[in-house]
C-alpha cells in the first residue's frame, strides 16, 4: 500500500510539471543567474554548437534597406 502512495505521488508530479512545463520554464529562466547557466550548459553540447549555431548565423536575409 505504502508503495501505491508513492508511486501515485510520483505520477502525480510528473503531471503536473509536464501540463506546466513552459510556465515552469519561464519562471526559471527569469532569474539571471539559472539563464547564464542554460545557456552555458547547452553551449558545451557538441550538437548544438554543430547544428543550431551554423544555421542562427548564416540565415539571409531577404528585406532590402
Amino acid at each position: 500500500m505504502r508503495l501505491f502512495v508513492i508511486l501515485t505521488g510520483i505520477v502525480a508530479a510528473v503531471s503536473v510539471l509536464y501540463k506546466w512545463r513552459y510556465k515552469l520554464m519561464n519562471a526559471m529562466l527569469a532569474v539571471s543567474f539559472l539563464r547564464r547557466m542554460a545557456v552555458s550548459i547547452s553551449m558545451n553540447l557538441p550538437s548544438i554548437r554543430k547544428n543550431i549555431l551554423p544555421s542562427i548565423f548564416n540565415e539571409t536575409s531577404d528585406s532590402t534597406s
